[in-house]
């Protein structure tokens, strides 16, 4: 798997992500999603580098105008629910994207274990396509590859970006032993460690409960 790690240039990005872990600036759940939202946008711009262009000539009021447009349309599929402002940055770079939609969560079976439960999915055909997987958080990498593997019966796509805002070394380490060499992620930060529970550390807490409030623990 190829790793794109923008923690690695120096940008406003760090910006955004240093107020998505700020326990202050959490408390303004509209600004946390928006931050997300900011993040995705860079991580597309960064990921749309690497995709196919065509030349195309654009009649202007003043004569034509020679340049380079985006030769494929990609299916963004966004991991519910902590996924939508993510979905949404990446909607702002691909306006022309496909949309798919998949539920993804922890069904805790004791203290620290837990299972991935994929219970929605809705998304259009994948085979031959782009494919970006979303989520804001890579703790243990299993979602992704649970996500990943509820989704083969779509088709091959031609190829897979996994889009995340923060991860841990340990769940890339894990993606990494698990997913296709050609396989690329985007991600905006890498923590060093996961605690007992699966959680990253330093992290910023609960992506999902962050944008939308607290839920009922199944």
């Amino acid at each position: 798997m190829t790793i794109h790690n923008l923690q690695n240039q120096h940008s406003v990005l760090h910006n955004y992500v240093a107020e998505l872990r700020d326990v202050q600036i959490q408390k303004d759940s509209m600004r946390f999603r928006r931050n997300i939202e900011r993040i995705g946008e860079l991580l597309g711009y960064e990921l749309s580098k690497t995709l196919s262009y065509s030349p195309t000539e654009i009649k202007t009021p003043l004569g034509v105008s020679n340049t380079q447009t985006l030769s494929e349309s990609p299916v963004i599929c966004s991991i519910l629910r902590a996924g939508l402002p993510l979905h949404h940055g990446l909607q702002n770079c691909f306006d022309t994207a496909e949309n798919a939609f998949i539920s993804a969560y922890r069904h805790h079976t004791s203290e620290t274990d837990f299972d991935i439960k994929v219970e929605y999915l809705a998304a259009p055909p994948l085979e031959g396509k782009t494919l970006i997987l979303a989520d804001p958080m890579l703790a243990t990498g299993r979602t992704f590859v649970n996500v990943l593997q509820a989704v083969e019966h779509l088709g091959t796509p031609k190829s897979v970006h996994l889009v995340s805002v923060i991860g841990s070394q340990p769940g890339i380490d894990f993606l990494n032993k698990e997913l296709p060499k050609d396989y690329t992620l985007w991600i905006a930060t890498v923590d060093p460690e996961l605690d007992t529970r699966g959680y990253i550390v330093p992290g910023l807490g609960d992506a999902g409960d962050l944008c939308f409030g607290s839920k009922v623990q199944s």
